[in-house]
């Protein structure tokens, strides 16, 4: 097992974000480290590349959009094999069984273990999903998905704690909580709920969506 007990940072930002680029990410790694995180998570090689600076060990995605298909997140066993090479050490992919332009899951899981020697971060949306994933072979088990499938929509304002404790009560590998985990409070909830580490991306490292967040709840109203 290569991921410790901890808090995991989300170092990503999107193309139209200021801190878009391997520069920024490997900045925002370093922070995180020095502020305890215990791992990253990365998007792309480039960025995957530049957070090797940290340290720490590396949970790789590679979002690779289509318009025909819903799935992106490492959808095919080429863009696993890029993130290896640029130094992920876990590679995490879509494991519901949405339509997607690659091979089925299953199969990304077995490759990526036995091709590639990499560890699997499974990230599912319900808990017919997760239990499908760690009998994959998945080595972690991630909420991640959890209110961005039609199976969960409508997303809901807060963790879906019931999905993390379920999978906690069921599954023998760690299980992750991730999204919407936006203050410490949820995050030790997270723990409390049977979290082996918890996930935080935007309300770390993205200075633009705290920003307005606090315009928003902050400016008085007319």
């Amino acid at each position: 097992m290569i991921l410790p007990k901890g808090l995991v940072v989300s170092c990503q930002a999107r193309a139209d974000n200021p801190l878009h680029g391997p520069q920024f990410m490997g900045a925002m790694a370093l922070a995180a480290r020095d502020g305890g995180a215990v791992a990253i998570r990365a998007n792309g090689p480039d960025d995957i590349a530049a957070v090797q600076a940290a340290g720490l060990p590396v949970i790789g995605i590679h979002k690779v959009f289509s318009t025909e298909h819903p799935v992106y997140i490492t959808p095919d066993f080429a863009a696993a094999a890029a993130i290896v090479a640029a130094g992920a050490r876990v590679v995490a992919l879509d494991c519901t069984l949405r339509p997607r332009d690659g091979e089925r899951p299953e199969v990304l899981v077995r490759r990526i273990r036995e091709e590639l020697g990499a560890e699997v971060f499974a990230d599912i949306s319900t808990l017919d999903e997760g239990l499908a994933a760690a009998d994959w072979g998945a080595d972690y088990v991630a909420t991640t998905l959890s209110g961005y499938t039609e199976a969960t929509e409508p997303k809901p304002q807060h963790p879906d704690l019931d999905l993390l404790e379920s999978l906690a009560q069921r599954l023998s590998v760690p299980v992750v909580a991730e999204g919407r985990y936006n203050t410490p409070q949820w995050v030790r909830r997270g723990f409390e709920a049977g979290a082996h580490a918890v996930v935080v991306g935007t309300m770390i490292t993205n200075p633009r969506e705290i920003t307005a967040s606090f315009v928003r709840q902050g400016m008085p109203r007319d």
